[in-house]
C-alpha cells in the first residue's frame, strides 16, 4: 500500500484536505481558520487567546506555544491568564477594542478556556461580559473543561448550567471535527447574537485524535433574517442594566435559536422511515455512544428506518430552539433522551412539548415507572445505552430476534464486568526524585492540608496530610476550624502555580485573622501536574519571599536542595534563612512553635521537568549513577522510606529479596543514599553501556515470517493500550494512529491518563475503520477490543481492562516485568500477585490468545535500558497479526514522532 505524504507540521499548515490532530490542536486549527475566513470576507481581524490550564484542557497551552509562529502570521495573540477570572476579564477587553475608535483592526475574536472549577469561579465575569455582548466583527468563545468522571479533578462536574445561568448559548461537540466546525459557527453566532458562546469540552473530544478535514469551503455559514433591535445586539457605550437585560431575554437568545435554526445545526440523523414511533435525542459524546450503541444491537440507518426509530443530533443544547423539536417529535410515541449529568435537553424537550395534544412519552434520567433509566452520576457507556435502549425498542416496536439476542449478549458481559475485581491497583504516585518525596513531610504530631497540585498524592501515603479546599482557598478552612479544636497549629501545602493563581489571597486572611499556620509553598520551577508549563508572571522564590514579607510575615525559611546557588546572588528580606533540605524536619519544629503565619519555600525543580530540560541540554545533568551492590544489600527497604522514590525496585536473588535502582527512570535526586546502608555506590564519569547486540546474530529477523495485517471489516478494529503513566503509553497510541493516517485509514484515539499520568494506570482507546465516518464512540466497551497491548501487568489485570476482552478472540499482549507501584517505597515486604494476575488475563481471553513475556528484559539486553519496552510489544502484536496497519506504516509513524 502506499503511504500518503505526511508531515507533522501538517496540522497547522495544510490548507486543505486531512490532517490528523488532537482535540487541542485543532482548537488552536481553529483560530486560524476563523482569521483566514475573515480575511476572505475582506475583514481586518485579529485574534486574542488566554485562559487557565487543567484537565481536560491541560495541554491547549502547550499546544498553543508550539504553534506560536504560524499564530503570529495569522495575527493572534496568546496571552497565558493568572487565573481564569481574570483571563475572561481580558476577552471582555478584546470587544471594547473598536469602541473608542481607536482600534488597529475590524474586530478581535477571543477564546476563553478554563476547566469546571474554572467556569464555576468565573460566573461574575461571564455574567457582566454576556450581558454587555459581542463586537461586530469580533466574538468570543469560552470552553468549558468538563471531567464527568473525575479522572484528574477533585469532583466530577459538568458546568453547563453555569454558562444557562449567565445565558449564554452552549455549543457540545460530539468529536474533534466539530470542535473545528463548531468553533466557527460559534464565532459567527457570538457576533450575529451579540453574545459569548460556550463550547463544551471533555475528554472524548478535546483530549482526542482523529482525522480531520480543514477544507474552509466545508462549512456554508448562513446568517437569517432576524429584526433586531434599535441599536443592534453587539456592544456599545452603556451603562442601563436594564436595558442590557432586556435585549439579553427578548431578542438575544431569539436571535441566537434563529441562527441556530437557519443553519440546521441540530439535524435529524435517521428520519424513522414512513411510521416513526421512538425518537431518540442525543448531544455530543453521548451522540457517539448512541450510534455505537445502535450498532451493538445491530441496527444502522436502514434498519431504524425500517422499525421506526428516529434519532434527533443536537449541536447547541441550550438554547434548544423548539421548531427543531416540534419536527422531531411529529408522529413519535416515545421520545428517549441520551445526555449525561443532569438534563438540559430533556427538561426543555418537556417545556417544548408539554402543551401539545399529541405530546410523546418523554424518558430522560426515569423511565416512566420513576426508575433510573441514565444516570446523572458518572458518565454513559455505549453498553449501557445498548441495553436501555434495545429493551425500549422491543417493548414499543416488538420483537426483533437480532435486537433481543444482543442485548442479552450485552447483559451477560455487564453481569461479568458486575462479577470482575482488581485483583491489584496502580495508583498515582509521586515521579522519581519529585520534589514532593520530601517538602510533604511533616514533623510527627503534625498535620498538613492538601492542596490542588501533584503534592495532593500525599493524601495516600500515609504523610499526616488530609482534607482539601477548592483551587487557592489552601488554609482558609483552618481559620474556620482553629477556633473550634484543640489543636493548635496546622501545616498548608500551597504550590507555587496555585500561590500565583489566588493562593496569595488565602495567606493574606490567614495573616488577617491571626491563624496559627506554616504555609509550605512548595516551588517546583514548572506546572508540573498539566506538563511542565512555566508560571505566568516568572515568580521566583526572591520574590514570593519579598511578597509575603510585605503581607506581614515575619518568619521565612527557604529550604532547597541547592542552598548554594543563593549565597551572595539572591537577596531577601530580613526575617529570611537557608537551609538545606536535610534540615526540613529541624526547620519545621521550629516554624510549628511560633504563633501566627510563617512560611517555608520548598524549592527544588520537579524531577519530570529536570528530565525534558536534561534531554534538551537545558539543566545540569550530574556526572554519576547510584547503585545497590546486592551481595551487600539487606532488603530492609530504608532507602524506599528515606526517598520515596519508585526507582528504587526490588530483584530477587538466590540469597532472598534485594533492591536496584532502575537507571532507565532514575532522576538523579540521590535521596535513596540517605537511607541508613552501607550498599550503596556512586560511580562517577561512567554511562550506562549499550547492547552490542545479539551474540552469534548477523540479522535477528532472519527467518521471521512478514507480518500480514489484521483484516478491516465494517465493524473495524478495536484496541486498548496499558500501561504505567510517563512510559510511553500514550506515544505508542500516537504512532498507531498515524500509521492509520498514513494509509488513508478512519483512526479514533483518546488517552485516559490524567493524574494517572504521574506513575498511574494509564489507558489508550484506539479504534481504525476503514473511514473516519465509520467510527463513532471511541472508548472501547465491553468485549469490543481486537487487541490489547498490556505494558504493564498489573494494569492489564484491572477491571478497565478485562472488561473490553472477549474469550477466543482478543489477542492479549502481556509484559510480565514486576514493576513495583509506589506502595513498595513504603512496605518493604510489599509483592505483587503476579500468579493471580496472568491467571485473570488467560481466564479473560482465553490460553491461545493470551501472549505472556518480559518485555523489559528484552529491550535492556537488546538496546541497554528499558524505554524501549513497550515499542518491543507494539512489534510483537505488528508480527502476530494483531495490528490493522502494515509494518511499513508503523516505521513512517515512527520516524514522524522522532
Amino acid at each position: 500500500m502506499t503511504l500518503h505524504d505526511v508531515a507533522l507540521d501538517d496540522k497547522f499548515d495544510l490548507t486543505k484536505g486531512r490532517i490528523f490532530v488532537s482535540g487541542a490542536q485543532a482548537v488552536v486549527r481553529m483560530l486560524m481558520m476563523q482569521r483566514e475566513l475573515d480575511r476572505r470576507m475582506g475583514f481586518s481581524t485579529a485574534g486574542f487567546v488566554t485562559g487557565y490550564r487543567g484537565s481536560p484542557l491541560g495541554a491547549l497551552d502547550y499546544q498553543l506555544w508550539r504553534a506560536k509562529k504560524q499564530l503570529q502570521a495569522s495575527d493572534i495573540v496568546f496571552q497565558p491568564g493568572l487565573n481564569e477570572e481574570l483571563a475572561a476579564t481580558a476577552c471582555w477587553g478584546t470587544q471594547q477594542a473598536e469602541m473608542m475608535d481607536e482600534g488597529k483592526h475590524d474586530g478581535v475574536f477571543a477564546l476563553w478556556y478554563g476547566k469546571g472549577p474554572g467556569v464555576d469561579r468565573t460566573g461574575d465575569v461571564f455574567r457582566h461580559a454576556n450581558l454587555a455582548g459581542s463586537s461586530k466583527r469580533g466574538g468570543v468563545l469560552a470552553l468549558m473543561g468538563d471531567d464527568h468522571t473525575a479522572e484528574s479533578s477533585t469532583n466530577a462536574h459538568a458546568t453547563e448550567f453555569a454558562f444557562v445561568d449567565v445565558m449564554m448559548p452552549i455549543f457540545n461537540p460530539a468529536g474533534v471535527q466539530e470542535l473545528i466546525d463548531y468553533g466557527l459557527y460559534g464565532y459567527a453566532l457570538s457576533r450575529f447574537a451579540g453574545t459569548w458562546v460556550a463550547i463544551k469540552c471533555v475528554k472524548d473530544n478535546i483530549e482526542s485524535t482523529a482525522s480531520v478535514d480543514v477544507s474552509l469551503d466545508r462549512l456554508n455559514i448562513v446568517l437569517p433574517e432576524f429584526e433586531m433591535p434599535r441599536g443592534g445586539l453587539n456592544i456599545r457605550h452603556e451603562l442601563d442594566q436594564f436595558a442590557q437585560e432586556s435585549r439579553l431575554h427578548e431578542h438575544k437568545r431569539a436571535a441566537a435559536a434563529a441562527f441556530i435554526r437557519a443553519n440546521g445545526l441540530n439535524r435529524i440523523v435517521y428520519p424513522g422511515g414512513a411510521n416513526p414511533k421512538i425518537g431518540i435525542a442525543t448531544v455530543g459524546k453521548s451522540y457517539l455512544d448512541v450510534r455505537q450503541a445502535l450498532e451493538d444491537i445491530g441496527i444502522g440507518e436502514a434498519e431504524a428506518n425500517r422499525l421506526g426509530i428516529r434519532l434527533f443530533k443536537i449541536a447547541c443544547p441550550w438554547p434548544l430552539d423548539y421548531e427543531h423539536v416540534a419536527e422531531f417529535a411529529r408522529g413519535l410515541e416515545t421520545i428517549v433522551v441520551v445526555e449525561e449529568k443532569r438534563s438540559l435537553i430533556e427538561t426543555q424537550l418537556r417545556e417544548a412539548l408539554y402543551d401539545r395534544p399529541d405530546r410523546p412519552l418523554i424518558l430522560g434520567k426515569k423511565n416512566e415507572r420513576g426508575e433510573t433509566l441514565f444516570p446523572a452520576a458518572g458518565a454513559l457507556d455505549p453498553n449501557d445505552i445498548a441495553i436501555a435502549l434495545g429493551e425500549r425498542i422491543l417493548r414499543t416496536i416488538g420483537p426483533s430476534e437480532e435486537v433481543a439476542a444482543r442485548v442479552s449478549r450485552l447483559k451477560q458481559f455487564q453481569a461479568m464486568l458486575a462479577d470482575t475485581r482488581d485483583v491489584a491497583v496502580r495508583v498515582p504516585y509521586f515521579c522519581s526524585g519529585c520534589p514532593h518525596n520530601t517538602s510533604t513531610k511533616v514533623p510527627e504530631g503534625s498535620l498538613a492540608g492538601a492542596g490542588i497540585g501533584c503534592h495532593f498524592m500525599a493524601i495516600w501515603m500515609g504523610r499526616s496530610t488530609v482534607g482539601f479546599t477548592a483551587m487557592g482557598g489552601e488554609g482558609a478552612q483552618w481559620i474556620g476550624q482553629a477556633p473550634f479544636t484543640k489543636r493548635q497549629h496546622m501545616f498548608q501545602n500551597l504550590g507555587d502555580g496555585t500561590y500565583n493563581h489566588s493562593g496569595s489571597l488565602a495567606l493574606r486572611f490567614a495573616l488577617a485573622s491571626g491563624a496559627n499556620i506554616t504555609y509550605k509553598i512548595l516551588y517546583n520551577d514548572a506546572v508540573a501536574m498539566t506538563g511542565g508549563q512555566p508560571h505566568e508572571g516568572g515568580l521566583t522564590v526572591d520574590m514570593i519571599a519579598a511578597q509575603v514579607r510585605a503581607e506581614g510575615v515575619e518568619r521565612i525559611a527557604v529550604v532547597t536542595d541547592e542552598p548554594e546557588k543563593y549565597a551572595g546572588r539572591v537577596s531577601f528580606p530580613a526575617g529570611t534563612t537557608i537551609h538545606h533540605r536535610r534540615e526540613l524536619d529541624a526547620v519545621q519544629r521550629e516554624l510549628r512553635e511560633i504563633e501566627g503565619v510563617t512560611v517555608l519555600l520548598y524549592d527544588q525543580t520537579c524531577a519530570a521537568e529536570k528530565r525534558r530540560r536534561r534531554k534538551r541540554g537545558a539543566f545540569p545533568d550530574p556526572d554519576k549513577r547510584i547503585f545497590i551492590n546486592e551481595l551487600v544489600c539487606e532488603g530492609c527497604g530504608d532507602c524506599g522510606i528515606a526517598s520515596n522514590c519508585v526507582s528504587v525496585q526490588p530483584v530477587e536473588t538466590e540469597f532472598g529479596r534485594k533492591r536496584r535502582i532502575d537507571q532507565s527512570s532514575c532522576n538523579k535526586d540521590f535521596s535513596c543514599v540517605k537511607g541508613f546502608c552501607p550498599s550503596f555506590v556512586t560511580v562517577h564519569g561512567a554511562k550506562i553501556r549499550k547492547a552490542e547486540g545479539i551474540a552469534g546474530a548477523s540479522d535477528p529477523l532472519e527467518g521471521v515470517p512478514p507480518a500480514v495485517p489484521f483484516a478491516l471489516d465494517r465493524d473495524g478494529w478495536s484496541a486498548i493500550i496499558d500501561g504505567i503513566g510517563g512510559t510511553g503509553v500514550v506515544t505508542i497510541g500516537a504512532v498507531l494512529g498515524m500509521a492509520a493516517h498514513l494509509e488513508g485509514k478512519g483512526c479514533g484515539m483518546i488517552d485516559m491518563a490524567g493524574l494517572a499520568q504521574k506513575g498511574g494506570a494509564v489507558f489508550s482507546h484506539l479504534r481504525v475503520a476503514r473511514t473516519p465516518e465509520d467510527i463513532h464512540a471511541i472508548r472501547v466497551s465491553a468485549g469490543k477490543a481486537d487487541l490489547i497491548l498490556g505494558c504493564d501487568l498489573v494494569v492489564s489485570g484491572s477491571r478497565k481492562v478485562l472488561a473490553a476482552v472477549r474469550e477466543g478472540e482478543t489477542m492479549f499482549v502481556v509484559n510480565t516485568a514486576e514493576v513495583m507501584p509506589g506502595d513498595f517505597a513504603r512496605s518493604a515486604d510489599f509483592s505483587l500477585p503476579t500468579e493471580r494476575l496472568k491467571m485473570a488475563i488467560r481466564q479473560a481471553a482465553g490460553d491461545d490468545h493470551a501472549h505472556f513475556f518480559d518485555a523489559t528484559k528484552a529491550a535492556t539486553v537488546l538496546f541497554g535500558n528499558s524505554l524501549g519496552a513497550n515499542m518491543f510489544m507494539l512489534g510483537f502484536a505488528c508480527q502476530h497479526g494483531g495490528l490493522p496497519v502494515s509494518p511499513e506504516a508503523v516505521e513512517k509513524a515512527i520516524e514522524l514522532n522522532g
